[in-house]
């Protein structure tokens, strides 16, 4: 069985005021697996995050990966090689697996694959992302339970393991979909070879409005 990945655990533990728990921020690239109540969550553009949850004993997890595998896997890194769905979700499922879950049993929400990226439809990043993490869990015959995926809005993504519940809220305030797109511009830029990626005018939809209102869902 292989170690966990260095550097992809993530580390940032905090209370989360709206849902009233103590919690852990995954950001790109990393995965968490819980056997307690700790809530995960996360913010997604065209990024996707698989909540993935034993129904019967309580073991949690969730991911975040910035692309669908392809490629030379073997010139990357372990650590590197989380920015993408396939060994993402590999382990995300064996540390499942390791801290007590039952394939069987596991069943998931995913949620991301945004297009959020301006000057970049050609890659349709968010669309392979989201069609690929369907097709993974398809040949892992793993039940999914919920999905959001795609669509022009951001996430974030509250899973409750307590309840098996995720809360969803999209970002449609100017400063959340400029942070995103910095952020997700930036990581893409160093994990895609320079021809595919030309990141310089991916600075937004020109004339966006700010807009502080956020809609909400469970699944």
């Amino acid at each position: 069985m292989n170690p966990v990945v260095p550097g992809s655990l993530a580390n940032h533990h905090y209370f989360d005021r709206d849902v009233g728990s103590m919690a852990v921020k995954l950001l790109p690239s990393e995965y968490f697996v819980t056997t307690t109540d700790t809530v995960l969550t996360t913010v997604l553009g065209s990024c996707v995050s698989a909540c993935i949850l034993d129904t019967d004993n309580g073991v949690a997890g969730m991911n975040h990966f910035m692309l669908p595998e392809e490629g030379d896997s073997d010139r990357r890194d372990a650590a590197e090689s989380m920015r993408y769905g396939a060994y993402a979700m590999e382990v995300l499922i064996r540390e499942l697996i390791r801290s007590g879950a039952r394939r069987e049993r596991l069943q998931a929400k995913v949620f991301g694959g945004a297009a959020v990226l301006a000057n970049m439809t050609t890659l349709n990043i968010g669309d392979r992302n989201a069609d690929f993490v369907l097709r993974y869990l398809k040949a892992e015959r793993i039940s999914i339970a919920a999905q959001d995926l795609r669509g022009q809005h951001a996430r974030r993504v509250c899973f409750i393991p307590a309840s098996g519940k995720a809360v969803v809220r999209k970002l449609r305030g100017q400063n959340d979909v400029q942070a995103i797109q910095r952020e997700e511009g930036e990581l893409l830029r160093m994990a895609l070879p320079r021809p595919a990626l030309d990141l310089r005018k991916s600075n937004g939809p020109a004339g966006e409005s700010p807009l502080s209102a956020r809609s909400k869902g469970s699944w």
